[in-house]
């Protein structure tokens, strides 16, 4: 890959790090809250370096609010001070070797369990869905998460909330270049603001805005704009969507729902009945994941339309949220679908949308545009984000 505008990136973004953190190590509590995984983990932070010391995922859906699932890993979490004797990552709430500090407290406890004895007295969470002020009400799920009503329920010093897709932005410093690949190398010398975007549940987007010296994430709900159909087909698509849905924003196509969405209208647009073994599939697991499958493997015909044209319109509005951030610095491809679609994205079809924007073209050529591998992304930047406001008392708002 083409590594030195990344490197400059990633130099870029520690310059900001930096500046607001020192180069300490602590303990944090993080999590990457979805609409349908949530994952949650104690980390340890050291620079731009997170160590996962715990990690469990849990099904969104499963629980009627937030607190009852944080609750339920503060309750099975026993902590540590020290990494793993073989110098692994934990992925389960299962104690790692090493010295063992503070107590596992019943069920009946753990809503005043405090994470003073845990040693980690600052979380922060991504969220998917607005933020605003201290409280993020989540899009695709009914929760309402209050970061004060967290702090005084779970005992910490300090709770933030962050969108999910600025937790990725902020998490790009803590990823190498394993962590990435290329679609386009862009130009060698791309630098200034930076894009994010990642379809998964629903479609997330996010900026970091580039001063001269460091980029500065932030925060948008660029998913929801109204979808703007480019042929005559995704006009017929649009009018299709409009009898079932008030408002027809990127989420609607775009997506894990907006897949099924696409393949829903194909089998009636070609007037052809899904085989019954992708049905049974579609009904015993995930739907958009058994469209995906049978697509990639060639199974079914609107299966492999389905996806080639999400691809397309993936790379539409990876180009309009590109142009709108003026991100010469470079797009960079997180969520859940994208690493499960590599193929189709290396084929030329998401490239070509993305470029196809007229006289704007050359503009889009010279960015670099690279899906982010590491589905821990905005777990990460949620726990940098945490250790940049440890570091900066002045800053917890």
């Amino acid at each position: 890959m083409a590594r030195s505008s990344f490197v400059a990136l990633r130099a870029a973004l520690f310059c900001y790090w930096l500046l607001a953190t020192g180069y300490q190590l602590m303990n944090f509590l993080a999590g990457d809250i979805g609409g349908t995984k949530t994952r949650l983990a104690t980390v340890e932070v050291t620079g731009t370096q997170v160590r996962i010391e715990r990690e469990a995922d849990y099904p969104s859906r499963d629980y009627a609010k937030f607190a009852d699932l944080l609750g339920e890993f503060l309750a099975d979490v026993e902590p540590s001070l020290s990494p793993n004797s073989d110098g692994t990552t934990s992925h389960s709430t299962k104690p790692a070797s090493g010295q063992v500090a503070g107590y596992l407290p019943l069920a009946g406890e753990r809503d005043a369990v405090s994470l003073r004895e845990y040693h980690f007295n600052h979380a922060a969470f991504g969220v998917a869905g607005p933020v605003r002020g201290r409280v993020v009400q989540t899009t695709n799920l009914p929760w309402r998460i209050d970061a004060d009503a967290l702090q005084r329920q779970f005992g910490f010093a300090h709770c933030t909330l962050l969108n999910d897709l600025e937790a990725t932005a902020y998490g790009l410093p803590a990823l190498g270049a394993d962590d990435l690949l290329t679609l386009q190398a862009g130009a060698p010398d791309a630098s200034g603001n930076v894009a994010v975007i990642a379809a998964g549940t629903g479609l997330g987007e996010a900026g970091l805005f580039w001063d001269g010296q460091c980029h500065h994430p932030f925060a948008t709900e660029g998913g929801h704009a109204s979808f703007s159909p480019g042929d005559e087909l995704e006009m017929s698509l649009l009018r299709y969507l409009q009898q079932r849905h008030q408002h027809i924003s990127w989420e609607r196509v775009v997506s894990g729902t907006g897949l099924l969405s696409l393949h829903e209208f194909l089998c009636l647009y070609h007037r052809v009945a899904v085989p019954q073994w992708l049905t049974e599939e579609m009904r015993n697991g995930d739907a958009a994941a058994a469209i995906a499958s049978a697509a990639l493997s060639g199974r079914d015909k609107i299966c492999i339309k389905t996806l080639d044209w999400f691809v397309r319109l993936y790379g539409a509005e990876a180009g309009n949220l590109a142009l709108k951030m003026m991100s010469k610095g470079g797009l960079y491809l997180g969520g859940g679908i994208a690493p499960k679609i590599l193929p189709l994205l290396q084929d030329g079809a998401f490239l070509d949308a993305f470029l196809n924007k007229g006289r704007m073209c050359p503009l889009l050529e010279a960015m670099p545009v690279r899906v982010i591998l590491n589905d821990r992304a905005a777990l990460f930047g949620a726990a940098l984000r945490a250790a940049q406001l440890a570091n900066n008392p002045k800053n917890l708002g």
